[in-house]
C-alpha cells in the first residue's frame, strides 16, 4: 500500500487535533473529488515500517486526539491488509486515542461489513470494529453542503461504530 500524504496536525477530519493518513488508491472516482491525485494506487510513498513507526511515535503526543484515515479509499480491498495490521497496533498501543475512517463505501450496520459485498476481505469486519467513527458513503456533488460537519455531502453518515456494533443498528455520531 502507498500513502499520498500525512497531515501531522489536522483539525478538519475528526474531533480534536489528529494525525490524518491519506492512503493511495480509489475506484470511486467521485465527481469533483477533493483528492483526485490519490486515486492512483501507485501514487505517493510506500506505507512501510518506518512511516508506520513515525506515526505511532507522533500519536504519543498528549495534544493528539487520534488518527484519521482518508484517501484515496482506506477500505479498498488492496489497502485493508496493511491498514488492519497498523490499526491493530495503534489500537493496542493507544487504547484511548480515537480512530476515524472516511470511506466512500456504505456500512452494513447489521453485519458489521461493507454493503458492497465484493469489497469485503477477511480483514474488513475486524478492521471496521477497531474504528470509533466511520464516515461512509460516496461524495455526491449535487448533495454538497458546506454546513455539514466532517463530511462533504448530505448522503454521507457519521457513524458511531462501537455503539452501532453493540446495538446492531446504525447509530449516528453526528446528525
Amino acid at each position: 500500500m502507498n500513502y499520498a500524504t500525512i497531515k501531522w496536525t489536522d483539525i478538519a477530519n475528526g474531533e480534536g487535533v489528529r494525525i490524518s493518513l491519506f492512503v493511495s488508491g480509489c475506484t470511486h472516482r467521485c465527481k469533483n473529488c477533493f483528492n483526485e491525485v490519490a486515486w492512483d494506487f501507485a501514487y505517493g510513498n510506500p506505507f512501510d515500517a518506518e512511516i508506520q513507526e513515525k506515526i505511532t511515535r507522533e500519536l504519543a503526543s498528549g495534544y493528539i486526539e487520534g488518527l484519521s484515515l482518508l484517501g484515496g479509499e482506506p477500505l479498498e480491498p488492496q489497502n485493508q491488509e496493511a491498514l488492519y495490521s497498523f490499526i491493530k497496533h495503534v489500537r493496542n498501543t493507544y487504547p484511548n486515542k480515537t480512530i476515524w475512517c472516511y470511506t466512500g463505501y456504505v456500512f452494513d450496520a447489521k453485519r458489521g461489513i461493507l454493503k458492497e459485498k465484493h469489497k469485503n476481505t477477511k480483514y474488513t469486519k475486524e478492521l471496521i470494529s477497531m474504528f470509533d467513527v466511520l464516515v461512509d458513503g460516496p461524495y455526491i456533488e449535487k448533495l454538497k453542503d458546506i454546513r455539514l460537519k466532517f463530511r462533504g455531502s448530505s448522503n454521507q453518515r457519521v457513524i458511531d461504530v462501537q455503539k452501532t456494533l453493540e446495538m446492531g443498528e446504525c447509530i449516528l455520531y453526528l446528525d
